[in-house]
């Protein structure tokens, strides 16, 4: 066992020499996976540096804050992300055996929650709303931008999206109610400008005759969204709409969850509120609604990056009179 004193010489800088020697004269590793091993270790140090943080006393709270800083501050690859959990995953049990600390921040429920949580790709507001204009007189996009405006609105599963029927829509509470996992219902606010596309939608949607027979007809004839044969539009169907109005519009490929994940971030980033967030959702538990909180760290990190003068900044960038390559923007 170590002595106090010995304890207080073990700083983390001194401690990974020590573990990256056993790695090295001990188990024979090679010299590229002791250099791998060093660079991980770097990134932790400056972690615990920015935080003030004691490496000997981190709890699993705070070693599930670094997985997520490095996989939203950071950008992170998740296969290098896996690699850097394990090594100090092996770091921490290598002092732990030794008494040197209590317990092992790294625990695989630790590593696996935040290693295996992936950020959802999101659009910004102006894309959204470029996306979502201008109109069209075109009887198919007028029913596409419907749908787009209802799911960007409320936040809509696209299962639940190709699931609405009439009787769903209160117009004038402005509210829908959404069939989601397990069966279970919920009601959810819809925006105005959703309600104007949807009034504008079903005009036109009484001009469609019903293709289907028997109790298939009876159930299309109460979708809100039907194709141009008269029946219910399915998950696939929409899927490849909104990719092509998508390229059409910003130049890309869009996928219907996007726009869910694009509602949660920008509603979260304007009113702060998880908990009515998660309600909208319909997720059974908070922390699956937390990974929005990561996008918004995101966001924040990059504009203090940018703009806060002790903050780290962009590698493109030049020191004294020489032009700055311009970064790349995403429109």
């Amino acid at each position: 066992m170590l002595t106090v004193t010995q304890q207080n010489e073990h700083s983390f800088a001194a401690s990974t020499e020590i573990y990256l020697a056993s790695l090295r004269d001990e188990r024979n590793y090679s010299e590229h996976t002791i250099t791998a091993c060093q660079f991980d270790f770097k990134h932790f140090g400056e972690y615990l540096s920015d935080e003030n943080a004691d490496w000997k006393s981190l709890s699993p709270d705070g070693a599930q804050a670094y997985i997520t800083r490095r996989l939203a501050r950071d950008g992170a690859a998740r296969t290098s992300l896996r690699r850097e959990v394990s090594n100090l995953r092996g770091f921490y049990n290598y002092w732990l055996e030794r008494e040197l600390v209590s317990e092992n921040p790294f625990t695989e429920g630790v590593a696996s929650s935040g290693d295996n949580k992936k950020l959802p790709n999101t659009l910004t507001i102006e894309q959204m709303a470029r996306l979502l204009s201008p109109e069209t007189d075109d009887k198919l996009e007028v029913r596409d931008l419907a749908m787009l405006e209802l799911a960007y609105s409320s936040g809509l599963r696209l299962s639940e999206l190709v699931g609405v029927n009439d009787g769903d829509i209160d117009k004038v509470r402005g509210m829908i109610r959404v069939t989601g996992k397990g069966n279970k219902q919920r009601d959810v606010p819809i925006g105005e400008r959703a309600l104007g596309a949807l009034n504008r939608w079903v005009e036109l949607r009484a001009d469609i005759s019903l293709a289907g027979k028997g109790a298939d007809a009876v159930q299309d004839a109460r979708a809100v969204f039907v194709g141009s044969r008269g029946t219910r539009l399915t998950p696939r169907a929409v899927q490849k709409r909104l990719s092509r109005l998508a390229v059409k519009r910003l130049g890309w490929h869009v996928n219907p969850h996007s726009l869910r994940h694009s509602f949660a971030s920008h509603l979260l980033e304007s009113s702060g509120d998880l908990r009515a967030v998660q309600e909208i959702l319909g997720h059974a538990d908070i922390s699956t609604t937390q990974i929005y909180t990561h996008l918004d760290f995101q966001r924040l990190a990059k504009v203090y990056d940018r703009a806060h003068p002790r903050a780290k900044k962009p590698k493109n960038e030049r020191v004294g009179t020489e032009k700055v390559k311009a970064e790349k923007v995403e429109e």
